[in-house]
């Protein structure tokens, strides 16, 4: 698992080095065509390793209820985004994959819910959903790349 939690880590930095340029309003333009942004995508990625890792697990997320119900899969921007908050979701962004790996060292995910993905891959333990999330945020990784080319 190690490796899973090198690429994670690697891929979130990044995605933020590749966006540092950007402005707020860049973060938050939903260009012609496309359903969402790249400060959605980012806080969509914090919060889909949490729902993959924690909640399945039968832990608590280390996001808010209101960061979950806001960008959780099924969800578009329905706010602009302010720099102050996009900060603190950086901060999460960059943290949250060291806690996970920490998490996961100490033992503490010992139960899963059984989940199927929505490209039809079913998830049994805490581990399919670290190798899920691989896969998953090099999808957002490309979507945002996409973004950045109209913004």
């Amino acid at each position: 698992m190690q490796k899973h939690f090198e690429i994670l880590i690697k891929t979130r930095q990044l995605l933020l080095k590749i966006t540092e340029h950007l402005s707020m309003e860049q973060m938050n333009k939903i260009p012609q065509g496309f359903k969402n942004n790249i400060a959605w995508n980012i806080a969509h990625l914090t919060v889909t390793q949490q729902l993959l890792c924690y909640k399945l697990s039968g832990l608590n997320c280390l996001v808010s209820e209101e960061m979950i119900a806001d960008f959780q899969k099924g969800t578009a921007p329905n706010y602009t985004i302010s720099k102050e908050e996009f900060e603190a979701i950086k901060e999460q962004f960059l943290q949250l994959p060291l806690q996970l790996e920490e998490d996961y060292n100490k033992g503490i995910f010992k139960n899963y819910i059984e989940y199927k993905t929505s490209v039809n891959i079913t998830l049994n333990s805490v581990e399919d959903g670290i190798m899920f999330n691989t896969y998953h945020e090099g999808t957002h990784l490309g979507i945002i790349l996409q973004l950045m080319k109209f913004v």
